[in-house]
């Protein structure tokens, strides 16, 4: 009789996490935070992108993407700009500044990407990806965030 292997996947995927976040934000030539740099990478395919369903892509509630675009405004990487057939709905658009911002980013994370995936197969990558996406079906937001 085999004994499962104790994996400790959450201790392990907290501290990969932790990890990642300070070793990307400790980057002297990143000009943006992670955070940004995924709403830059939205805007990239979506420039114009309602402020919700960029929040709803980057998982974030109401008032973590109105604070993120509030940062990015005042760091003149976005706009904002009212809706124009629902003056309630505010959009977001890149600034000149933010486009290269995105280039900027686009190049680390490809970087930060090729050292994550080193060592493991195409398949192997597959299959962590499919796990890690797996925890948004599991483990959904809450309805008021």
């Amino acid at each position: 009789m085999t004994v499962a292997k104790h994996h400790r996947l959450i201790y392990l995927l907290n501290v990969a996490q932790r990890r990642l976040q300070r070793f990307m934000a400790a980057q002297p030539e990143s000009e943006v935070t992670p955070s940004q740099a995924g709403l830059l990478f939205i805007l990239g395919r979506q420039d114009g992108a309602l402020i919700g369903e960029a929040g709803a892509a980057l998982d974030l509630g109401p008032a973590g993407i109105s604070g993120l675009v509030d940062r990015m405004v005042a760091a003149r990487l976005v706009e904002r700009r009212a809706d124009r057939e629902d003056g309630r709905a505010w959009r977001v658009w890149l600034t000149p500044k933010g486009r290269a911002a995105q280039a900027q980013a686009k190049v680390a994370a490809a970087e930060v990407n090729a050292a994550l995936t080193e060592g493991f197969s195409s398949a192997e990558i597959d299959i962590v990806a499919r796990w890690l996406t797996s925890i948004q079906t599991k483990f959904p937001r809450a309805a008021d965030e």
